[in-house]
């Protein structure tokens, strides 16, 4: 019963930051909310058994893309326009 409470609370967390993904206007932001849900992803992948794709999710998802999104949205301006 605690392991269907526990994937339940992954799965409504997985809704959640992508919902965020797509409503953030900032791209850091977006990029962070990316970091998590790729993470939670791995977490769901390990409670399904598979955790060799959890561990491949969790180190190139959540780890080196993310911070391939940080370092090229460092790399570019801040162009900010009134709408």
């Amino acid at each position: 019963m605690i392991e269907v409470l526990i994937q339940l609370l992954i799965l409504v967390g997985l809704i959640i930051t992508a919902l965020l993904v797509y409503k953030f206007q900032d791209l850091l932001s977006a990029a962070i909310a990316f970091g998590i849900f790729s993470f939670l992803l791995s977490l769901e992948f390990f409670i399904l058994q598979a955790p060799d794709v959890a561990i491949a999710e969790a180190g190139i998802g959540a780890g080196l893309t993310t911070a391939i999104f940080i370092v090229a949205i460092r790399g570019t301006q801040r162009n900010e326009e009134a709408e």
